[in-house]
């Protein structure tokens, strides 16, 4: 008898990979035997003329009995892969049968695509976004591939770049509805808010039954305070589809007109109808309990959309990442090294850049919004261009070393200007953008912890003002807990992994403020609501500008603030978000430990 290789079940993760698609070192396998190869061929054929004729399921026994006698037959898995890839459900044996033909066959750009939409389906992004980028390199012209990198860059505060590749799809194969949806979704993340509209208005056009395109141009018209026309859009979606849920859309327009019972209402009803809320519907809903004094109810949304983000949707605080990177940053930049590493020149002649840093929902929005008021001070919002720089820095070094050591070989003399390079490259990316306007002295970056590479910051601007936004640390880690918020290694899906990150953050500014000459000044959020002119003021006098009173109606500047604080800004400086903790004291004991150096530091105090 023949001897035959072992068995192993289809889809199970090959020798030489982890199930988390990591690579191994390979094992090495036999050869298979000529009798065992020509009956797996065999199998092969005889399934590939029984799936001709619509027989998947002879198809699928034929490939699973070649893959008896030949493990790992690439044929088989192909004809396997034929059999399913039209399966409404794909579970964890498809993903695998996936990572298998791509080990075996590596220029396999289209299931490489199919595997990388699988993993973005579950929030595997770091991953999807490596098979995607792979995917493209294969096949550059590829417009599914586009349009995932699309979607990837969109959803991961990269619009810019989530803009080109939805442009290329649409160059690749023409106009379809979806595209036109995505792009103008991503339009509208990044502010375009004119081209956003065009583009809904034309997936419409060709697709009247698009109901996505109505809630797009629904939640753009409440961005831009035109309730009447958010409610015309959102009828008509309703109208499309009268059995669908828009209970999280209405009661976001509810909110907006500050009728909160009813909001709260459209809320409660998809749960007394027995259907489960989404988690961003949950936290939505935790929120209007907090605008009503019910914080209990409040608190129980926000464990529970939590609880959804971090089980159904896999989000969570990649911890030993964000330790390993703050470690690096605090070995390398400090101020003897600093000494002798150059530092980019001044570029005369254009706007320059005003750092807003910040943890998110500290509050900076409102300081952007205040200063960009002044008829000298342009917004841009959340620019991406550092972190990206500092991502890039290695090749752009052509160094062998990570970022940031490889900013060590700065000291050759052939990298010596390559600072000014990188400060070319931020110009130009903010002037694709449009960043400033006719007549601006300077633009704002507020990328949320963008004050992690402040370091970076100093050496491409030694001249840029920095106006770092301070606020109490508990106040931060409830508005972090109650929004749905992906910044900063997905630190904000669990109260203990955002006080973590808080705290991380915290020491890794404290330590640029010792290692760095900054030019630097900080604000708090609370002394910006008790005493708003004199801290306005003081942030124009630290720009050298005349001061403006439009800058005290931060609330009625047009622009459109592209973060989770897009509502509040629209509406007079208010004071019920100081010391919001106080609300929640009873569930944060473990926080408050994880957070005491900090709150002590700036001296705030626990109550």
């Amino acid at each position: 008898m023949t001897p035959q290789q072992p068995a192993r079940a289809v889809g199970a993760v090959p020798p030489g990979r982890r199930g988390n698609g990591r690579a191994r070192t390979p094992v090495a396998r036999p050869a298979p035997d000529a009798a065992a190869l020509k009956a797996a061929e065999a199998f092969v054929a005889e399934g590939r003329a029984g799936l001709s004729k619509g027989d998947r399921t002879l198809a699928e026994l034929r490939a699973r009995q070649a893959l008896e006698r030949v493990a790992e037959h690439l044929p088989s898995l192909l004809l396997l892969y034929d059999c399913w890839h039209e399966r409404p459900q794909k579970g964890v044996d498809y993903e695998n049968l996936l990572r298998q033909i791509i080990r075996l066959r590596p220029i396999s750009p289209l299931l490489t695509i199919e595997l990388a939409y699988l993993l973005f389906a579950r929030g595997e992004r770091v991953e999807c976004e490596g098979l995607a980028r792979r995917a493209l390199r294969q096949a550059p012209r590829h417009p599914r591939a586009h349009g995932l990198l699309g979607l990837i860059f969109t959803e991961t505060n990269r619009a810019p770049a989530g803009e080109y590749h939805f442009r290329r799809v649409l160059e690749l194969e023409g106009e379809t509805a979806r595209v036109l949806l995505n792009l103008a979704n991503c339009l509208k993340s990044i502010g375009k808010m004119e081209e956003a509209e065009a583009n809904y208005k034309r997936a419409l056009e060709l697709e009247p039954t698009l109901v996505d395109a109505l809630i797009g141009l629904c939640r753009l018209e409440e961005a831009r305070r035109d309730i009447a026309r958010a409610w015309d859009y959102l009828k008509q979606a309703e109208a499309i589809v009268p059995d669908a849920d828009f209970g999280l859309s209405r009661a976001i327009l509810y909110g907006r007109e500050k009728k909160t019972d009813l909001a709260l209402e459209e809320l409660t009803k998809s749960r007394k109808e027995g259907t489960s809320l989404t988690a961003i519907a949950l936290l939505e809903r935790g929120r209007l309990f907090d605008k009503m004094n019910r914080f209990e109810e409040a608190w129980a949304d926000y464990v529970e959309g939590k609880r959804l983000c971090r089980e159904v949707q896999g989000r969570g605080y990649n911890q030993a990442a964000a330790d390993d990177l703050v470690r690096r940053l605090t070995r390398f930049f400090i101020r003897t090294r600093m000494e002798l590493l150059p530092r980019a020149v001044l570029a005369e002649g254009r706007p320059q850049p005003v750092f807003i840093i910040g943890f998110p929902r500290s509050g900076t929005t409102m300081v952007e919004q205040t200063i960009t008021a002044h008829p000298q001070v342009s917004a841009g919002d959340e620019l991406p261009f550092i972190a990206q720089l500092a991502h890039a820095a290695p090749r752009l070094l052509a160094s062998e070393l990570r970022y940031p050591e490889c900013l060590a070989d700065l000291w050759m003399g052939d990298n010596r200007m390559v600072l000014d390079q990188f400060r070319d490259i931020y110009f130009q990316r903010a002037e694709q953008l449009k960043v400033w306007e006719e007549g601006a002295a300077y633009f704002t970056d507020k990328m949320p912890l963008n004050e992690t590479n402040l370091g970076l910051i100093h050496m491409m601007f030694p001249k840029s003002p920095i106006i770092h936004v301070r606020r109490h640390p508990l106040d931060i880690l409830i508005s972090n807990f109650s929004n749905f918020l992906t910044h900063g290694f997905e630190q904000a899906f669990a109260l203990e992994t955002s006080a973590a990150h808080i705290a991380l953050i915290d020491g890794l500014v404290e330590h640029y403020r010792r290692e760095l000459d900054l030019r630097y000044l900080e604000i708090r959020y609370e002394d910006m609501v008790a005493e708003h002119e004199g801290h306005v003021r003081r942030m124009l006098d630290f720009l050298g500008l005349e001061f403006d009173s439009r800058c005290l109606a931060f609330h009625e500047n047009q622009r459109y603030a592209r973060t989770a604080s897009y509502a509040q800004v629209t509406e007079k400086l208010y004071d019920s978000s100081i010391y919001r903790y106080r609300n929640y004291r009873k569930h944060l004991d473990e926080a408050i430990e994880i957070l005491r150096p900090v709150i002590e530091r700036h001296g705030y105090a626990v109550e």
